[in-house]
């Protein structure tokens, strides 16, 4: 049942979520009255706003389950862990998004407003106890991502891919919410863990599967795995870069905790049937994202391919179904939203005002050039392939013995195999800046010094974090202990 009164103890477990809510709001008002010269205060607030979230959510940090709102609302390790990495990735994205922003013109304050609700949409789907909670953010992230898609109006590739994002989004909306209505009707719940306990015996087994078939598809269609997946590359390609910077990178967090919270938390007595579906997911990702990417040479379809096959190695975590597995997909989705982050700077960093850095050949004679920055893209690339003893590895190792755990070995070879495949597309980036001539006057950084020094950062982070990956993987575990 929805919750009737509501008590302070309630606000209390609510307290980061209701502050970025009414930050985001005071941001929109604060931003009416700042003239375009003085826009960058918007840009401060933004990131403040952000270390205040992460101070009042590390604050109270969670040790157990606490519930609210009649158990409609979760905050645990797990939801705690996600909006940390939520808001350090967040932070990154209005970083390098500001220098793009301001070159074309789109430097205004409704692109950090959207950010920060889609933020908070993030934060309740990651602690959602009902189905009720969960959608409610879903959506708040969903129209807020179809906002930023749009925002560049005077562009015809990104109106067309905000339309393409819209329906294909409401579609999968729809086909979760469809799912979701039969799950109430086989339990007679909203709250997720009423419907774990209905689930082992429900008499309604039928409607059950119907409605986890449902669920599993919706979810499919917001990680974008295959075959679920034809929104991702024209979205990625039309949308601006920074825009795509967002939403490569924070979301999957998002849709981790979604997949946990209803599957796990809401039908894991029936993970027998859904295990198999992630399962076989995973392995279409995992084939037609390596394979398609080979043929790429615009680097943000590259990356977008490349997305879905990130996404088949998660669900090869996923579709383990225990606490184990579940440690280590959160942990890749954590490893792939730093490196997702990375990989699209790499395109801003090149990019100016009328020339996008979105092909391959474009990163041509960059070790000539810039050797550092070639270096630091070399890092982005190794990682994302997963060569040691970078980050990305650790992370595709972790799914690994998760998938080997659970009894889905053939999974695990095929994954290996396409590991090996994906490693070829992030070569032919890597050949080009240090193998082949420069295009005419050669990549160029015109990039501010902040942008520069937190890519250095962020780079060097994965080969630093690959070093010292134990602390991530022990804090992941312990979100889900045995």
């Amino acid at each position: 049942m929805l919750p009737t009164i509501i008590t302070s103890a309630d606000l209390h477990t609510l307290i980061p979520e209701l502050f970025v809510c009414a930050a985001a709001f005071a941001l929109l008002m604060v931003d009416l009255f700042i003239s375009p010269q003085r826009r960058g205060l918007t840009h401060f607030l933004a990131l403040l706003i952000l270390v205040a979230a992460a101070v009042l959510t590390a604050r109270d940090m969670a040790t157990g389950q606490t519930y609210a709102f009649s158990q409609f609302f979760v905050r645990d390790i797990a939801s705690d862990v996600l909006k940390m990495g939520m808001y350090g990735v967040t932070a990154l994205v209005f970083i390098y998004a500001k220098p793009y922003l301001v070159d074309r013109d789109l430097f205004k304050g409704e692109f950090y407003a959207l950010i920060l609700f889609a933020l908070l949409g993030m934060m309740l789907m990651v602690s959602a106890g009902g189905m009720v909670t969960l959608y409610l953010g879903l959506e708040l992230l969903a129209l807020t991502s179809y906002g930023l898609v749009a925002m560049d109006r005077d562009n015809y590739a990104s109106s067309e891919a905000a339309m393409k994002y819209f329906i294909l989004g409401s579609l999968a909306s729809g086909l979760l919410l469809y799912g979701m209505s039969m799950i109430y009707g086989a339990t007679g719940s909203l709250q997720l863990n009423e419907i774990y306990a209905a689930a082992a015996n429900s008499s309604e087994q039928t409607m059950l599967m119907f409605g986890v078939v449902f669920v599993v598809v919706g979810i499919g269609f917001k990680f974008g795995a295959a075959p679920f997946h034809m929104w991702l590359p024209d979205v990625y390609q039309g949308a601006p870069t920074a825009v795509t910077l967002f939403i490569g990178s924070v979301p999957k967090l998002a849709a981790f905790g979604m997949a946990y919270r209803l599957l796990e938390s809401g039908v894991g007595p029936v993970d027998g049937e859904w295990r198999l579906m992630l399962a076989w997911l995973a392995a279409l990702s995992l084939i037609i994202g390596n394979l398609i990417a080979l043929a790429q040479t615009n680097l943000k379809r590259l990356l977008a391919y490349s997305t879905i096959s990130h996404v088949g190695f998660l669900f090869m975590g996923l579709a383990n179904a225990t606490n184990t597995g579940y440690g280590a997909a959160m942990f890749y989705a954590i490893a792939y939203s730093i490196m997702a982050a990375a990989g699209f700077a790499a395109i801003i960093l090149l990019s100016r005002r009328g020339f996008e850095s979105d092909r391959i050949s474009d990163f041509r004679g960059l070790w000539q050039r810039n050797p550092m920055y070639a270096l630091m893209v070399l890092f982005i690339m190794a990682s994302l392939a997963g060569v040691p003893p970078f980050l990305g590895f650790w992370a595709k190792l972790e799914v690994i013995r998760a998938a080997l755990a659970g009894d889905l070995a053939w999974l695990a070879v095929l994954s290996v195999v396409c590991a090996v495949i994906g490693a070829f597309y992030y070569l032919r980036v890597i050949r080009a800046m240090f193998f082949e001539e420069a295009e005419g006057d050669g990549p160029q950084i015109n990039a501010d010094s902040h942008l520069r020094a937190v890519f250095v950062l962020n780079a060097s982070a994965l080969l630093v974090l690959g070093i010292f990956a134990e602390p991530i993987v022990n804090w992941c575990r312990l979100a889900f202990p045995a």
